[in-house]
């Protein structure tokens, strides 16, 4: 299991404004064919926002918007999350966590 950090801050106040590009998390080294993205917003615990796969469609969590958290997983060995129009209230953690997909056989 790898995991990646990264965090956004945005000032002292929610209520601030915030005048930034959209934010890229990149992971590289790691050869895994899935990658989870995780974030923790201040005073709240970690939540997957989405399951990425090398292949096949990413997998989002229900209630987000799916255009602001884009992601890419080109080959095994990187992935990037998007957090676009970024707002204060998107200030906080960041994670990735990447795994192979697995299968149970049973011999009978």
């Amino acid at each position: 299991l790898l995991l990646c950090v990264d965090a956004f801050s945005t000032g002292s106040s929610l209520s601030d404004q915030v005048h930034q590009t959209p934010a890229d998390i990149h992971a590289k080294g790691t050869s895994y064919s899935q990658m989870y993205w995780y974030r923790q917003l201040q005073g709240e615990g970690m939540k997957q926002i989405v399951l990425s796969p090398t292949y096949g469609k990413p997998e989002y969590e229900p209630n987000l918007k799916i255009e602001k958290f884009p992601v890419t997983k080109p080959d095994a060995d990187s992935g990037t999350l998007t957090v676009k129009d970024l707002v204060a209230e998107d200030k906080g953690l960041y994670f990735c966590a990447v795994s192979q997909p697995h299968s149970d056989t049973v011999n009978l």
